[in-house]
């Protein structure tokens, strides 16, 4: 999900100095309180692309802003009690926006990893995703990585998923992304392709197609978070509304609606 290249995580690094000298103001870092500041505005500011179906985009027939991390935001400011405030960023600046306070949370599929761990204070989880091996629902040869080896696998040359198809031992082919590598897959061009089971849940909810399906999984889980500035008192906050979202059903009913399977669970080996 939202864990890009090399170039980003140095990005990364960058704005972490930045990060350091607005903590003064963010919420338990200097004293003050992000939450009490949302509370009296009554509104949470949420950043989040516009531009990343499912999960953040425009529709085609309202341009209303919508998406399955759009409603987890809004459900969120519900239980905060606040309005909500969606701040459209490309990613590639989404975190610096954060650390000069344009917004108080990112909600983007931000995936958890250690580096951003050190910088940034972030909520539990609230979607899990893995890697899974989609191929034509006719054929069962391909049920594994290992099975991969000697076989054609669709892949985007710059995604992380190509060098698992091809650590695995398999032929890649080079496509420009998911719908090129469904489409080939379909043709009986490749035997497979390698990626997130929330970009082939997502396909297979919206279109309904049953020509291909989910056969293996390369055994890699990831888990999205909300982020916020380090030391914010927000990070408890949003954990008592994520838990209650949970507990009262709404998280696995937008789960259901995007990608029809609940993806708010860990995924089981």
């Amino acid at each position: 999900m939202r864990s890009r290249s090399v170039l980003t995580v140095l990005f990364t690094a960058l704005v972490a100095a930045v990060l350091a000298a607005c903590s003064t103001t963010s919420g338990g870092s200097g004293g003050g309180s992000d939450l009490q500041a949302v509370k009296s505005a009554g509104v949470l500011r949420v950043a989040t692309e516009g531009t990343y179906s499912p999960f953040s985009f425009h529709d085609p027939k309202t341009n209303a802003l919508t998406g399955y991390d759009v409603e987890v935001a809004k459900a969120v400011a519900d239980k905060l009690g606040v309005k909500v405030e969606y701040v459209e960023t490309p990613w590639d600046a989404i975190f610096a926006g954060l650390a000069a306070d344009r917004y108080d949370v990112v909600v983007n599929q931000v995936t958890k990893n250690p580096e951003r761990a050190g910088l940034y204070g972030l909520s539990s989880t609230y979607t899990w995703s893995e890697g899974v091996i989609a191929t034509r629902a006719t054929d069962s040869s391909v049920t594994s990585l290992a099975a991969l080896k000697g076989k054609k696998s669709a892949q985007s040359l710059t995604s992380n998923w190509a060098k698992v198809a091809k650590d695995a031992g398999a032929q890649v082919e080079s496509v420009e992304g998911f719908t090129q590598a469904i489409t080939l897959l379909k043709q009986s061009r490749v035997d497979a392709t390698v990626n997130d089971s929330l970009a082939v849940l997502d396909y297979q909810k919206s279109t309904g197609d049953q020509t291909v399906k989910i056969s293996g999984k390369t055994g890699d889980v990831s888990e999205q978070v909300v982020a916020t500035r380090k030391g914010s008192d927000l990070v408890a906050a949003v954990d008592k509304a994520l838990g209650d979202l949970k507990a009262d059903g709404t998280l696995k009913k937008l789960s259901e609606k995007y990608f029809g399977s609940d993806v708010t669970v860990k995924p089981t080996a």
